[in-house]
């Protein structure tokens, strides 16, 4: 006779199948006691609170259900990497912020172009527009003049035109008087034909 033969089980298929069950549930509650412990460890800093936690994992399914509910939502690991990423941040920012000069470690500006205490030169000016450029530059961001190449082309402004000189004002003169005289007389106010002109007589042989 099977141990569950006090309950009225007598079948040794069912007593086979509750003896599993049984098993699997002593199984998974040693499993959850060492998921807890393990789990702790990797969100609580604090020793006493994952013993705490532990401990109370003992309590069959209901201390893990509880450990779960006030769990921290973090891990340690990304606490401690999302806190390097601000340090790192932080350190750009005062970097960006306060520049030192490579020579003496003077503090400097972005729009210097020399250093004020050793006098050296920190960066180039622009050819077209005089400001600081960086290194690491291709083009100038303020006019977009080519680093190191020419100056973007200016749009052409027409030249003047020049006041004429004597001679040309001679020459014109001169071309009118000559179209003047290809031209035709205008007709008399009495609307008459004028008469040819006389030819000259022979003289007497």
């Amino acid at each position: 006779m099977g141990p569950l033969a006090i309950f009225g089980i007598t079948n040794d298929g069912l007593n086979l199948a509750v003896n599993l069950l049984m098993l699997f549930l002593v199984v998974l509650y040693l499993a959850l006691i060492y998921w807890t412990y393990a789990d702790a460890r990797r969100r609580i800093a604090d020793p006493m609170l994952v013993g705490c936690a532990t401990a109370a994992s003992w309590f069959p399914f209901i201390g893990t259900i509880i450990y779960m509910i006030v769990r921290p939502p973090e891990y340690l690991e990304d606490v401690r990497e999302r806190e390097l990423e601000m340090a790192a941040a932080e350190a750009r920012l005062t970097e960006f912020d306060q520049l030192a000069c490579p020579y003496c470690d003077f503090d400097v500006e972005k729009s210097f172009l020399r250093c004020p205490s050793c006098l050296r030169r920190l960066k180039e000016p622009c050819t077209t527009c005089s400001k600081p450029l960086d290194p690491r530059w291709k083009l100038c961001p303020y006019c977009e003049a080519e680093i190191g190449g020419a100056p973007p082309p200016r749009r052409r402004q027409r030249a003047p035109a020049a006041e004429p000189t004597a001679t040309t004002r001679a020459q014109t003169a001169a071309g009118a008087a000559a179209e003047g005289r290809t031209t035709a007389r205008p007709p008399s106010r009495s609307g008459t034909a004028e008469a040819p002109a006389v030819a000259r007589s022979r003289p007497p042989s």
